[in-house]
């Protein structure tokens, strides 16, 4: 798995809807770029990120909206 040593470089991080807003768990990823999804943690805006295959993040997007991850 490929990942960015420190991600604050890449601009339009949004944070994941789940987020509640206050300091809880969360995630922030990156749209729009070529073959990949950056993801980090919120909480680390100069951490590092997890780069993931457009197909993979789809296909894991879908699992959570549609209830089929296992838990």
């Amino acid at each position: 798995m490929k990942t960015i040593p420190d991600a604050s470089t890449l601009n339009g991080w949004r944070k994941s809807s789940y987020s509640n807003g206050q300091g809880a768990e969360c995630i922030e990823v990156v749209d729009g770029l070529t073959g990949a999804v950056p993801v980090r943690d919120s909480k680390v805006p100069h951490g590092p990120a997890v780069l993931f295959p457009v197909g993979s993040w789809v296909a894991f997007v879908a699992a959570v909206n549609n209830g089929t991850l296992c838990g």
